[in-house]
């Protein structure tokens, strides 16, 4: 009679601990943390989905792998930013990481599908391995963050240009964007500036031109797992730069901004995390599902509420973020629809900021100026060299230039 007993008194314990957790969580439920977590999954539903669609056409997707694309590093992003933060009771806030998509970009041209599948899943192991090794701290090190950020401004330096093209063959709706940004740098407090134009552009296109493209809506298909090819290639020109990336783009930041709004983070944890989140991500088509670094800042900050809530401000950008992957069947027609010019001024807004971080932290420090400047160029030439793309030369040389001639 014990063992039934012991059983169904576990059972019991379970539940009142089960329940107690649910009743924490609808009493931490604040107006102030909802906000913060809406705008948190705004930010990386706008520019960023929009870049994805541009590297899916540069490297000739077909619309099931660009809906496969959408669906993980969505969906498992945002499973990642519930899960984290319930369990830790921190505000862990999960993403994809933009600046992957940026590099992407320009790399989905140069591999077969099969190999970037291989190249995702060689990425989030290798950040795996850094997280439970101990080895983030080590690999960010040897790399200086100067010449990271260098190649990162490299990358994105192109898509910012377009805004002057974009503006010029959208005059009334790049005009508006524009205004609305550089009004909201100055006086905008809570909501981001690329948010407020990228709205503001939308309401001045709804008004001027017909986006009824014809397109329909895409048949939806369930996520499907993807036949990843591992390579040498693969491993060394696209895992390697990718992980790198996420490590210092989104995790650093991350829980640097943990750290700064006086949370613990249990940083081997949360990297393990990523890289777990990330493989499975893999399998499914997508770089990435990690802790998103201005994502965490946002939902960390003191506009999210009292500290011990500010949890919920990242479980609410998760749930967000990851209705957004299942219904991505739905959005990517009505994205489609939007005029070529129009897109680019969105992912050129999108990345400004990371564009002015990465010039500040890349030439900021006197030690590393000509490594970060070496690193730039060959990063912004989009150069291809025994079928190696330049994000991975700019980090040879610029690593290279930085521990011998500068160091």
């Amino acid at each position: 009679m014990g063992w039934p007993n012991n059983f169904l008194k576990k059972r019991s314990e379970d539940y009142t601990v089960s329940k107690k957790k649910k009743s924490r969580l609808i009493q931490d439920i604040t107006s102030q943390n909802i906000s913060s977590g809406l705008i948190s999954s705004t930010l990386i539903m706008t520019g960023p989905a929009v870049i994805i669609l541009e590297a899916a056409a540069s490297g000739g997707f077909t619309a099931s792998q660009t809906v496969n694309w959408m669906f993980s590093v969505y969906f498992f992003g945002g499973l990642f930013g519930i899960v984290m933060p319930l369990l830790y009771k921190i505000p862990i806030t999960g993403g994809h990481s933009i600046t992957a998509v940026a590099f992407l970009a320009t790399a989905t041209s140069q591999f077969s599908y099969s190999q970037l599948i291989g190249g995702y899943i060689l990425s989030g192991m290798l950040i795996y391995f850094a997280g439970v090794s101990n080895l983030f701290t080590k690999i960010i090190q040897w790399v200086p963050k100067e010449v990271i950020a260098s190649m990162l401004a490299g990358l994105v330096a192109g898509y910012v240009v377009q805004i002057v093209s974009s503006v010029k063959e959208l005059p009334l709706a790049g005009g508006a964007a524009l205004l609305v940004f550089l009004i909201g740098t100055k006086y905008s407090k809570r909501f981001p500036p690329v948010i407020l134009a990228v709205l503001a552009a939308f309401l001045v296109l709804l008004g001027t031109q017909d986006l009824d493209s014809g397109l329909g809506e895409m048949m939806f298909s369930f996520p499907s797992l993807q036949k990843p090819e591992f390579t040498w290639e693969g491993f060394v020109a696209l895992a390697f730069p990718l992980s790198l990336l996420i490590l210092s783009n989104d995790a650093a930041p991350g829980l640097s901004a943990l750290e700064s709004s006086h949370f613990a983070p249990p940083v081997r944890k949360i990297v393990s995390a990523s890289g777990i989140f990330s493989v499975t991500a893999g399998f499914f088509g997508g770089q990435s599902a990690n802790i998103a670094g201005m994502m965490t800042a946002i939902c960390a900050s003191p506009d999210s509420g009292p500290i011990q809530k500010r949890y919920v401000a990242s479980v609410v950008s998760g749930i967000a973020t990851l209705l957004f992957g299942l219904f991505a069947w739905m959005i990517i027609p009505f994205i489609l629809s939007l005029p070529e010019a129009f897109v680019s001024l969105i992912a050129g807004l999108a990345l400004i900021g990371a564009l002015q971080s990465s010039l500040h932290t890349g030439f900021s420090s006197s030690q590393y100026r000509l490594s970060a400047l070496i690193t730039f160029i060959i990063a912004l030439s989009n150069m291809s060299f025994f079928h190696i793309s330049a994000p991975f030369w700019a980090l040879v040389f610029g690593a290279v230039i930085a521990h011998t001639i500068e160091k």
